[in-house]
């Protein structure tokens, strides 16, 4: 059962996010509703620019299109165009066909789609609708697992869920993957197209080793604070030198290619901000693929995907923070004044003084009105001076149970 996104009733949008996440299915989607109220085909013009016969496509070639589509039916179409990344300069010729009255939906799979230069280029002309792989109440409805409360609190159903939320744990939810009984291959396969695709042809790389090399270890460094200096010097010690730049340059089309998500230091200083940072992979699935029995990594990316669905990505990255002075607390969002730690267990006394303690100063730093300590399966309460630190099921929190 795909999933049913609603786009805004607004006539020039963008759908932009990893491949494989369900872009290309909304643009479907609306031309079927647009059917449904009563529109006709030949008002619709749908091209697909992964298609290898539109390799040598140029922003020219645009205006051919329209008067193709106008000889032959003779009406303005809405234009519905998929992976339009894949010709240059495609802003400009957005942005007229938007001043001059056409209804276009595109959709991208970089993120330099929402970049500040095409933003400027777009002006204000086109809604952005970032989609992600499946959250998890998608995932279980996918699997015709309740969400009901009346139906968690039951035996079966309590078993039904969790099953289900352990796949989510390790398998991701990219769309094509989650009915398949053994997903492993399915992930591969959509890992090696970004990786050789989006990141490997499109930036013309020539050191691949290089690449996979980084992609490595940043799965390995998923949770902690990473600067460029350090992924550098790892990189150079197990795939060759590299300079600092082609180091910056690796892993910033990792995030064109919306493979890593990058999370900011709430307290850094500008250079700090963007050189000390935390990354996360778009789907839990693909980081599976480079972590063996790595459970605790997997739910914190699980809740950092989470948050971003929430609040958004932006190319700033100024929704969803981290925050480390002293003491470190996974997420922090300023306009929630939401702090949100994450363990696997608090069963480890160390592990648990180190968790509270960090949300307990927290609140002497900055305002918050919500502290939270995810876990897997443990749920209590603690109270301080400042209120309450509520301990829960991170399945709970993803359910908004």
């Amino acid at each position: 059962m795909p999933r049913k996104v609603m786009l805004d009733d607004f006539p020039c949008i963008v759908i932009v996010g990893v491949r494989r996440s369900g872009k290309s299915y909304m643009l479907f989607q609306k031309m079927q509703e647009l059917l449904a109220e009563g529109r006709k085909w030949d008002e619709m013009l749908y091209v697909n620019f992964e298609d290898e016969r539109l390799s040598d496509f140029t922003t020219s070639d645009f205006n051919k299109l329209l008067e193709c589509h106008g000889e032959m039916y003779g009406k303005r179409p809405m234009l519905f165009l998929d992976e339009i990344q894949n010709v240059d300069h495609w802003e400009k010729f957005a942005r007229r066909m938007a001043d001059t009255g056409y209804s276009v939906y595109l959709t991208g799979s970089n993120a330099k789609m929402l970049s500040g230069e095409i933003n400027t280029t777009l002006g204000g002309r086109f809604l952005v609708k970032e989609v992600y792989p499946y959250d998890l109440t998608e995932f279980l409805k996918i699997h015709h697992v309740s969400v009901d409360k009346n139906d968690i609190i039951s035996t079966q159903g309590h078993i039904s869920l969790i099953r289900k939320y352990e796949e989510y744990l390790h398998d991701g939810g990219l769309p094509g993957g989650v009915l398949l009984p053994v997903r492993t291959n399915y992930l591969n396969s959509v890992y090696q197209k970004i990786y050789l695709g989006d990141i490997i042809a499109r930036n013309k790389v020539s050191n691949v080793a290089g690449i996979r090399v980084l992609v490595r270890k940043m799965a390995e460094s998923v949770c902690r604070p990473i600067s460029y200096n350090r992924i550098n010097s790892i990189m150079s010690s197990v795939g060759g030198k590299l300079s600092l730049a082609t180091t910056i340059k690796y892993i910033e089309y990792c995030e064109d290619a919306w493979l890593l998500l990058r999370l900011k230091n709430y307290v850094s200083c500008l250079a700090d901000k963007e050189s000390n940072c935390k990354y996360y992979f778009i789907d839990n699935g693909i980081l599976r693929l480079f972590l063996i029995d790595k459970d605790s990594m997997l739910l914190e990316n699980m809740v950092a995907l989470h948050l971003f669905r929430m609040y958004g990505h932006d190319m700033d990255n100024e929704q969803v923070y981290f925050y480390n002075d002293g003491f470190e607390v996974d997420f922090y969002v300023p306009n929630e004044e939401l702090a949100v730690q994450v363990s696997y267990s608090l069963n480890d006394q160390d592990t648990r003084k180190r968790e509270i303690d960090a949300l307990k100063k927290l609140p002497n730093r900055l305002s918050c009105k919500r502290r939270l300590i995810l876990t897997y399966d443990e749920e209590e309460q603690i109270e301080d001076s400042h209120g309450m630190i509520e301990v829960m099921p991170c399945w709970k929190y993803l359910l908004k149970l």
